[in-house]
């Protein structure tokens, strides 16, 4: 037999390995090896088996090397995963081996990986009578009868001793002392009270129904407050009574920990959780938790698709539309439409939930790929939110204005009714950048070519790009003058200026900046639901899917600051922040108001998302990108070069677009320098290409690579189905 093995490198490639007679009936796909790479042992998972080499490529002369050890029995990965792995580097132009790294969180695989071993302390049962006891012994082993034993440390905490006073029962045969597996605790499940099921409404019933009785993915449209949730948990109730599992899947690790306590309530130990906030211990024990069938409801950010469920029954994609579903970086997958292609491998439901779906999505439904299920109205007495427009073109005067007389005058009245506020601002820091106003000259990184934001509460410039940083000059360094400006308006900013008007008003700020500490997502969050503070100031990651019940005014300071990007997507991006933002007002028996601050106050997509009518403006929009034949009308991807040579990028991009452009079928554009023509010194250029068939990119990529030899001072790599197009 011989086999085909992914090594843990970035090679494009699979390697044939001898298999030895002694091994052959305890292999399986998806193994750990060890195997012999060079000059060096090398692990690599088995991707496939063959009886005899008549069945492969490999010449009758050829020596392969034998595959040296089995690493771990139990394989990482099915043979539906296996599939999936090889469906998403076709689809995506990706290679195998960063799939399987992207499959298996690195501690898993990190050598010396191993569980968490404690002392855990069990009772004997044995005649006691006979055993001479003090009364201090007595009275600890009656306790720890009476608690059938526990975790050493933690009876010695809780009990008052030592640990050598429970040694010495053990020494009288009355206790067992041994290492035992303790879980790294992610979830606490003594702060979480169990939830009955809610009685759903007559809409929430029906979407049930339609997730029970369909064949296809089911796009869950639900205004904000209509109770998705609460439909996902009645999905999932019914695929665990049926022997199943369930991933849940949520763009934000900001939403991770409000996800996790809805579903632990009602799931309790079922639940485990997946995504980059956890240590390298607790991701090991999660991971190792769902392997072996003891967790079946999976909540996590993109990478949880990955999950090695077994018995795999519904996938729910929350906030499905949301860009961070989409990775930046190899290998460049979709976490929504993986779940599709793992949801088809393995026989599973999908629920595509949005209040705002990707239009991608909604075509789908129009074209019948996707089943509807629509949920109109808010949940319980919820009422959606009134919407108002400010015109800041009228409201300015003077300085740079962040607030509107109207939004203060709102915030106000909150405040004395001690109800609470969401504010929106979708731009971290103090000031976008550092203008000199005698010269123009604008404070900038040397390595990435982008304007420094000024953060005042460290009184430092920062690079958003690479995250270097440098203290704010007293002088201009071109001409000298002290009249340093600072331009444009960051979070920091509006939080300095609104404690400044509402000086008794408790503030919270919530970016990219204030969540580095872990677990700082859900401290803030924690704190704002526990009313410890009556404003909470943030960028994108408040903007969906939380429920703050005393919320009731949502201020957006900047609503149109998205809609001219150089982006096709521009307004839809647009349209779904204003919406899902405005979505977090007015959730319970408070009525809700929205105000929108912005200049371009009679746009169409503007006033489309302050009437909250998706399907005018999906229409609307849907009909604009047929006639440009943008997604989803046909496939846009992107190849991206760089190189730290300003020619050699330029020479190559030219390159590959005219090489490119030779395939017919792909309609390819100009080679450009990307908006961010230089990021962490590499300058950067970009070819956007058009085709039909994703299929016929991939395949012409890989002609591309076979016939141009890249130097090694070039990068080049293609975004399948490109969410960024900056």
């Amino acid at each position: 037999m011989t086999a085909k093995v992914a090594i843990d490198l970035s090679l494009d490639r699979l390697f044939d390995y001898d298999v030895p007679e002694a091994m052959e009936k305890k292999l399986a796909v998806g193994q750990l090896l060890s195997v012999p790479f060079g000059r060096r042992m090398a692990r690599g998972f088995l991707m496939a088996l063959h009886e005899n080499r008549q069945s492969t490529e490999i010449g009758k002369n050829i020596k392969l090397k034998p595959i040296y050890a089995i690493e771990d029995e139990v394989p990482f990965f099915s043979g539906n995963m296996i599939k999936l792995v090889n469906d998403i580097s076709s689809y995506f132009a990706a290679p195998v081996e960063s799939v399987l790294r992207a499959a298996v969180p690195a501690a898993v695989l990190k050598r010396g990986a191993h569980e968490k071993l404690q002392l855990y302390v069990t009772p004997v049962a044995i005649n006691r009578e006979s055993i001479s006891l003090s009364a201090r012994q007595k009275w600890l082993l009656e306790q720890i009868v009476r608690l059938e034993g526990g975790w050493l440390s933690t009876l010695c905490r809780e009990l008052g001793t030592s640990a050598s006073m429970l040694k010495s029962l053990k020494e009288k045969g009355l206790l067992e002392i041994k290492e035992r597996q303790k879980r790294r605790v992610v979830t606490d499940m003594r702060h979480v009270m169990p939830v009955e099921a809610r009685k759903l409404n007559e809409e929430q019933t029906r979407a049930v129904n339609i997730i029970a009785t369909s064949n296809k993915p089911v796009l869950l449209k639900g205004v904000t407050g209509s109770g998705k949730t609460e439909v996902y948990l009645h999905a999932i109730s019914n695929i665990l009574d049926a022997g199943g599992s369930a991933i849940v899947m949520v763009p934000e690790i900001a939403l991770t920990s409000q996800t996790v306590q809805r579903f632990a309530s009602r799931f309790g130990n079922e639940v485990a959780v997946m995504h980059s906030a956890l240590s390298e211990g607790e991701r090991y024990d999660e991971w190792h938790r769902i392997r072996s069938g003891h967790a079946r409801v999976i909540i996590g950010a993109r990478s949880a698709v990955f999950a090695p469920v077994v018995n795999l029954k519904l996938i729910v994609v929350d906030e499905e539309h949301e860009p961070s579903y989409k990775q930046e970086d190899n290998p460049r997958y979709n976490g929504r439409d993986v779940a599709i292609m793992r949801a088809a491998i393995e026989g599973a439901k999908v629920i595509l939930g949005s209040a705002t779906p990707s239009l991608e999505s909604w075509a789908n439904f129009v074209k019948g790929k996707y089943a509807l299920a629509e949920i109109k109205r808010r949940a319980g007495n919820g009422r959606m939110p009134s919407v108002r427009i400010v015109d800041m073109l009228e409201n300015e005067g003077g300085p740079v204005k962040i607030y509107s007389q109207e939004l203060l005058s709102a915030i106000g009245a909150r405040l004395r009714r001690h109800e609470q506020v969401i504010l929106f601002l979708n731009r971290r820091g103090y000031s976008k950048s550092v203008e000199c106003p005698e010269c123009g000259y604008v404070m900038e990184c040397e390595d990435c070519a982008t304007p420094y934001t000024y953060h005042i509460a460290d009184d430092c410039l920062r690079c958003h790009i690479c995250g270097v940083w440098q203290p704010c000059p007293n002088r201009c360094p071109r001409c000298g003058s002290q009249a340093i400006r600072y331009k444009g308006i960051g979070t920091q900013r509006a939080e300095i200026a609104l404690s400044k008007i509402f000086k008794e008003a408790r503030i919270l700020r919530m970016d990219s900046d204030t969540t580095t500490r872990k677990n700082s997502h859900m401290d803030i969050l924690g704190a704002f639901r526990r009313h410890e503070a009556d404003v909470l100031l943030g960028t994108q990651m408040i903007a969906k899917g939380l429920d703050f019940p005393n919320v009731t005014l949502v201020g957006v300071l900047n609503a149109d600051s998205s809609l001219n990007m150089p982006d096709f997507r521009a307004a839809e991006r647009t349209f779904q922040l204003i919406a899902q933002v405005s979505g977090r007002a007015g959730r319970a028996d408070l009525p809700g108001e929205v105000i929108l601050q912005t200049k371009n106050a009679e746009d169409a997509t503007i006033l489309a998302a302050t009437r909250g009518d998706y399907d005018a403006f999906a229409r609307t929009e849907l009909a604009t990108r047929m006639e440009y034949r943008y997604p989803p009308y046909r496939h846009y991807s992107i190849v991206r070069i760089k190189s730290k040579d300003t020619l050699l990028a330029k020479a190559w991009a030219e390159l590959v677009a005219k090489t490119l452009g030779k395939v017919n079928g792909l309609e390819v554009a100009q080679a450009i320098p990307c908006v961010q023509v230089k990021a962490e010194g590499w300058y950067r250029w970009q070819i956007a290409v058009m085709s039909d068939s994703a299929k016929l990119l991939v395949k012409s990529w890989k002609w591309l690579e076979n016939i141009l030899k890249i130097p090694s001072g070039v990068k080049i790599g293609v975004d399948v189905d490109a969410y960024n197009m900056i």
